[in-house]
């Protein structure tokens, strides 16, 4: 098929892509409301150092303590991660909110907390919609792993491990995110795109013969041709 019977199809129903891409935007936008401005969010985040001390009766002419302990401490800092961001430590950081009158839910503070690391460095990354919360879970999730860490480290089956918190906690205004910059447009795409693909749709289960070659594709001949009549002004 050449562009120009495409060009053809596209041009009897062009109306339906238009209609519907209408008809998302302005859905969308009772939606989204991209004229207001969002609530601001706030984000803060710190480092913390995960190791192992060296064991203290070591045969150090058989291998070095201090190797195998940065070598422990990397995976350790693997399943430390996942216990920084699991429902326990949500729940441990809740209770002591709730000890000062500061009410969370555990879903709340695992929802809004992120994690990385690099080597032995562990990121903690926590948002929150006002300030003045984040703080009050940020204070209390560095309590929770400066005082209860050793109970954390003792399901994980390890001993001598520390947790250094190297930097303090960054506060800072989060602006809007990706997905919330890029929904309304994706959707106008998508609808646009929804369109095409049903006009053609459409076609191919259209029955109607509209030019001479759609009857010569069939074997028929075309014994005359009337043509469509165009107005002059």
């Amino acid at each position: 098929m050449e562009l120009y019977e495409y060009w053809q199809i596209f041009r009897r129903r062009w109306w339906l892509p238009v209609v519907l891409t209408l008809a998302v935007g302005l859905i969308s936008t009772l939606q989204l409301r991209p004229w207001q401005t969002p609530p601001p969010t706030y984000s803060a985040s710190l480092r913390l150092l995960v190791g192992v001390l060296p064991a203290a009766e070591a045969d150090v002419t058989s291998y070095d303590p201090h190797y195998y302990a940065w070598q422990t401490s990397e995976y350790l800092v693997d399943d430390f991660t996942e216990v920084v961001r699991s429902d326990l430590f949500a729940r441990q950081v809740s209770q002591r909110l709730a000890a000062q009158g500061i009410t969370i839910p555990p879903g709340l503070i695992q929802g809004s907390s992120a994690t990385g690391k690099l080597h032995r460095i562990l990121s903690l990354t926590l948002t929150w919609p006002d300030q003045a919360g984040l703080e009050a879970i940020t204070a209390a999730a560095m309590t929770e792993l400066q005082e209860n860490i050793t109970f954390y480290f003792r399901q994980l089956g390890t001993e001598n491990a520390f947790v250094t918190i190297l930097d303090e906690p960054q506060f800072a205004p989060v602006g809007p995110a990706l997905r919330q910059r890029l929904e309304l447009p994706l959707r106008l795409i998508l609808a646009a795109i929804a369109g095409i693909l049903f006009v053609f749709l459409l076609d191919y289960f259209d029955t109607s013969l509209r030019s001479r070659q759609e009857i010569e594709q069939m074997g028929l001949r075309v014994m005359g041709e009337i043509p469509r009549h165009r107005s002059r002004r």
